[in-house]
């Protein structure tokens, strides 16, 4: 007999063989009919999978967040079927799930389009409703070879050759239609229920390699309720209206063209918010005890080998040869050397550490770079500033003692939280991302960063009286430590990982990095990673985004501008103009001969905070008139209190809290 325990912790035994369909059925049949897959010891599986060992169970609804994967697993199993019921002859290829839906790759004469999906949804509904069973085969190579190549799948036979000899060949099944397929998947079709959607279709190489046959690939969604579709659909409708790339174009505030791929060309307004934002950060470093350096762009390789990042991610670096751009014509004859554009600024911080002796006293040595690192991406994963090859790391590693490591690492927090309640992001998870299977440094050393970063971990819980979210990611660590994954969530409820603190053994080893201890022996230095923004490329997009455009006054690349009603104005216009930038704000004036009308219109649509119109009257009595951006309201105010109130609005919010203190400190 085997023995089964519930998550009640009761015990019972079974036959061997006994499936979780046999359980639930014996425990209660309105459970068996609402149970869709079952967990063995954690591990998602069948439920009609026989159980022939010791374990603990648990069944899964459809309403289970689990259960999630699942139906968009089998949606991609119908897809699929759906997909050859209407073009016979077209070759499926894989369709896993992905984040907030699945897609499935097919080989087809003529590509798919948006008009094809009606056709497609009006199938997937009717497989469906047709309520079929998935049941699971296991074929020998032979059968499935001679199976999927009778039926002309030869994608699906390059598939079977991949997996290892002495593994598994799984089927499943719907009905007639079967596919290959690792699972588990639900009880039947019925279960996927129709809240589901195709959202688009895009062009993919087979196994994303530009010499193999172009596919279409076919994206969609599936939700267990449609209420939960809706509330998804709202949010791509909502994020389509504020895409970066398009408020960057309405805006006027970068581009990006060929020549130059996935580097950002940077306009004036652009530029005004990428330096405001690293004027900020810089401003918050300077007050905690962070040097700021910079290291060079180009190292000979050799460097980037002793860090360990050119056997690690050598495919992602830019290399160039000396002989052919760099080497000097006296040195013609020198050896050929090889360098690389820095994809991290880690490596050249330890060099900056180690020169020169460092003693205990001297530690902790908090050292900053705003890095401009590049980064090979394929050219199908650029998007815009989220996904670039060349950006700006607001990047620090501290080097401190092993005691010194828990404090260092809340104080890391502290500035991460604080700068992200500033940006208006006040929901935040902080993941912990422990020890992975392939990993440097000793048991020993990973037990103490570990328990000091679940102890870090416990008092962000405490400190935040559970406004922060915490979770622990097992085996989710970089090689050389475990890690803090900081989370926000923008206005529209999307999450995006930016902040990062990284314990690392093994760089300063590599380096051979020292301080002299309090004993007189030569000890290697903790090395924690921290980012806070990541990219600021990426991060100034997600800021676009989370605002609309609509940014508050301090971090608005242009913050006012004033329009003369007509030409007699022009002259106060000007006036103001000055009168604005004396007070600190970043302000122009709009002295075209048009309509104001069209001018508050196209100042608007460029999401402009304050828009000042001034005319005669306006002129004759120094006053303006103020509309702000997304109102239809106009207030009249006299010139020096309407700048001395914008001049109080734009300071920034870490300068308002230093004004704050000083004054509470007088």
């Amino acid at each position: 007999m085997i023995h089964v325990t519930f998550p009640d912790g009761a015990v019972r035994e079974f036959a061997p063989g006994t499936t979780g369909l046999d359980i639930a059925k014996g425990i209660s049949p309105s459970l068996a009919k609402r149970t869709v897959a079952m967990t063995l010891d954690g591990a998602l599986t069948d439920l009609a999978d026989p159980i022939d060992r010791d374990a603990r169970l648990e069944f899964v609804s459809r309403d289970d967040p689990r259960a999630l994967e699942l139906i968009r697993h089998d949606a991609a199993h119908v897809l699929a079927e759906a997909v050859q019921t209407l073009w016979p002859g077209t070759q499926v290829t894989i369709g896993p799930v992905i984040e907030n839906g699945f897609y499935y790759d097919f080989a087809r004469n003529e590509p798919f389009t948006p008009e094809d999906f009606p056709a497609i949804e009006a199938e997937m509904r009717r497989i469906i409703a047709r309520d079929k069973p998935f049941t699971k085969e296991v074929w020998s190579r032979e059968k499935a070879r001679q199976v999927f190549g009778d039926k002309g799948e030869a994608f699906k036979l390059e598939l079977i050759d991949a997996i290892p000899e002495g593994q598994d060949l799984k089927i499943y099944r719907q009905g007639d239609w079967f596919d290959l397929c690792r699972g588990p998947h639900m009880t039947s079709t019925g279960k996927i229920g129709d809240a589901f959607k195709l959202m688009k279709v895009a062009g993919a190489y087979w196994r994303g390699d530009s010499n193999n046959p172009m596919l279409t690939r076919i994206y969609a969604t599936a939700f267990a309720k449609k209420e939960d579709l809706e509330a998804y659909t709202r949010q791509l409708e909502e994020a389509e209206k504020r895409d970066h790339r398009r408020l960057g174009r309405e805006m006027d505030l970068f581009h990006f063209q060929e020549e130059g791929p996935g580097t950002v060309f940077w306009h004036p307004k652009g530029w005004t918010l990428f330096q405001s934002l690293i004027s900020y950060m810089r401003r918050r470093l300077s007050t905690l005890g962070y040097d700021e350096v910079n290291a060079p762009q180009l190292l000979d390789k050799s460097l980037w080998e002793t860090s360990g990042h050119w056997g690690w991610y050598q495919e992602n670096m830019f290399a160039v040869k000396s002989a052919h751009a760099f080497m000097h014509p006296e040195d013609q004859d020198a050896e050929q050397r090889v360098f690389a554009l820095k994809p991290m600024n880690c490596p050249g911080h330890v060099q900056i550490f180690k020169h020169g002796l460092k003693s205990y006293r001297d530690l902790p040595m908090r050292l900053a770079e705003f890095g401009a690192v590049h980064r090979y991406e394929p050219s199908g994963a650029l998007h815009g500033l989220m996904r670039v090859r060349g950006f700006t790391q607001d990047d620090a590693h501290i080097f401190c003692t092993d005691e010194q490591m828990e404090a260092e690492c809340l104080a890391i927090n502290d500035l991460i939280l604080s700068t992200y309640k500033d940006f208006g992001f006040d929901k935040i998870v902080v993941k912990l991302s422990t020890r992975p299977e392939k990993r440097v440094g000793s048991d020993a050393l990973w037990d103490r960063a570990e328990t000091v970063m679940m102890r870090v971990l416990e008092k962000i819980a405490a400190q935040s009286g559970g406004a922060i979210e915490t979770s622990i990611n097992p085996g989710e660590g970089a090689f050389y430590g475990p890690k803090f994954e900081y989370v926000l969530r923008d206005a529209i409820g999307r999450d995006w990982q930016c902040g990062t603190t990284q314990v690392d053994f093994n760089l300063p080893e590599r380096f051979g990095a020292f301080y002299i201890a309090d004993t007189g022996e030569k000890t290697t230095p903790v090395m924690i990673h921290r980012a806070i923004c990541g990219s600021m490329e990426r991060f100034t997009g997600i800021l676009i985004e989370h605002f609309a455009g609509h940014f508050p006054l301090w971090l608005a690349p242009l913050q006012v501008v004033v329009c003369p009603i007509t030409h007699e104005a022009d002259g106060y216009a000007k006036e103001v103009l000055a009168a604005a930038r004396r007070a600190g704000l970043r302000a122009e004036a709009d002295l075209r001969n048009e309509k104001i009308s069209y001018k508050v219109r196209e100042h608007s649509l460029a999401k402009v905070p304050v828009i000042l119109a001034v005319g005669k009257k306006e002129a004759a009595e120094r006053t303006v008139s103020a509309r702000r951006l997304g109102s239809p309201d106009q207030t009249t105010l006299s010139l020096d209190v309407a700048l001395r109130s914008l001049a109080a609005e734009a300071v920034a919010p870490d300068l308002k809290r230093d004004d704050e203190e000083r004054m509470a400190a007088e």
